[in-house]
């Protein structure tokens, strides 16, 4: 199964080791990943293959969120069939 997983917000050192870090640990390896600044502002998009993860996906999620805490960044994953009918025109 894929997952994506965003980035959002101030641009600071650390930002892609912090949730890359995270994302090796939970043994979920990385597709495609594609990162942006403007203006000051950090935007990061990531395709992931969670075939070898063994924590269920809302764990995941909440260990992502610590890269972010007391940060001003957002962060989010969803399975990419949720955010393929999220995004659909």
């Amino acid at each position: 199964m894929k997952a994506i997983v965003t980035i959002v917000g101030k641009d600071q050192v650390g930002i892609i080791a912090n949730v890359c870090s995270q994302l090796a640990a939970c043994n979920i390896n990385i597709l495609e990943i594609s990162q942006k600044i403007m203006d000051g502002f950090f935007t990061m998009m990531l395709v992931t293959d969670l075939s070898g993860c063994v924590k269920p996906l809302d764990e995941v999620s909440e260990l992502l969120k610590t890269c972010t805490e007391g940060k001003p960044l957002s962060i989010r994953i969803q399975r990419e069939d949720m955010f393929d009918a999220m995004y659909k025109l």
